[in-house]
């Protein structure tokens, strides 16, 4: 069965794959509408198709320097909060340090 697509519902959407259309009988060879190509139609097509294919690839990358910079502040922050409890645990042992020579002192 060979079933050939129509005006509402072509075989094909594609329209490089579409049978051209044919001049009608009626129309006089030579008249006022010269034969023009459809190649900057086509071609406009294809940009907007590789532009829509292109919109998620931008999204992800989008989403991926979004997560990289969440990842490098997370990472800044447990560096702030590390040197914080470093430099508590350094001030306790200077203390201690200090008590313990001024224990030494008065014996």
């Amino acid at each position: 069965m060979n079933i050939t697509g129509t005006i509402d519902r072509p075989l094909t959407h594609d329209p490089k794959k579409q049978a051209p259309m044919k001049p009608s009988t009626s129309e006089l060879a030579g008249s006022a509408t010269p034969d023009f190509t459809t190649t900057g139609a086509n071609d406009s097509r294809q940009n907007r198709t590789r532009e829509m294919q292109l919109i998620p690839e931008a999204l992800a990358r989008a989403h991926m320097h979004d997560m990289l910079q969440g990842a490098e502040q997370e990472r800044r922050a447990a560096r702030v909060a590390t040197a914080r409890r470093m430099q508590r645990r350094a001030e306790r042992a200077s203390m201690r340090a200090r008590r313990a020579l001024a224990m030494a002192v008065m014996q």
